[in-house]
């Protein structure tokens, strides 16, 4: 349960102990580079819940969402970490006593990195967190009505440490062992 819960584009979650528990469990696995990934979960997650008021068990799925969405990239070491991914959350769901939230944390990790809206079940949770990530992946470019005072905040609490230039070297050394499949987690 988060320590508080966030309105639209209300107050920052900025204790979330289901996220620091899942990203404290694979800090062995993400390595130098747990701050830059902590703070881009930290970031999703509050765009994810700012987009509407969130109850605390929804803040929960929110977090669980936001530490697994790329986590496959360092527990698999590969940048087609989709799957991988998805494979941890359930692990992790199934564990925690939470098989009903497979479903929309399933979904809302395969297609986070999708083009165009997504329509299918879990809708609303998937699309929000949809949202949210391409929110953070572009800096902020890209708003969905959210105000870039609240980007900027986020920012501020959680800064990037690094974590768009890692994306870059990823996807620099996938197009050179992949050039017709550079980027597998984008979907149309």
């Amino acid at each position: 349960m988060a320590a508080r819960t966030a309105t639209r584009e209300g107050r920052l979650l900025t204790q979330i102990p289901a996220l620091d528990a899942i990203l404290d469990r694979h800090a062995m696995a993400l390595g130098e580079d747990l701050a830059a990934y902590r703070n881009h979960a930290y970031r999703v997650a509050n765009l994810c819940a700012s987009q509407g008021p969130q109850p605390p068990e929804e803040v929960e799925k929110i977090a669980i969402a936001a530490a697994f969405h790329d986590l496959g990239i360092w527990t698999d070491r590969t940048f087609d970490y989709l799957e991988p991914s998805v494979r941890l959350a359930r692990a992790h769901l199934v564990e925690g006593g939470r098989p009903e939230w497979i479903p929309d944390v399933t979904a809302a990790i395969l297609v986070h990195h999708k083009v165009s809206s997504y329509h299918g079940h879990g809708e609303a949770f998937v699309e929000a967190f949809r949202r949210a990530d391409w929110m953070d992946v572009t800096g902020g470019v890209i708003t969905f009505g959210l105000s870039r005072a609240l980007l900027r905040a986020l920012v501020t609490q959680w800064p990037r440490a690094g974590f768009h230039r890692l994306l870059v070297r990823l996807e620099i050394r996938r197009l050179r062992t992949h050039p017709w499949n550079p980027l597998p987690m984008v979907k149309f």
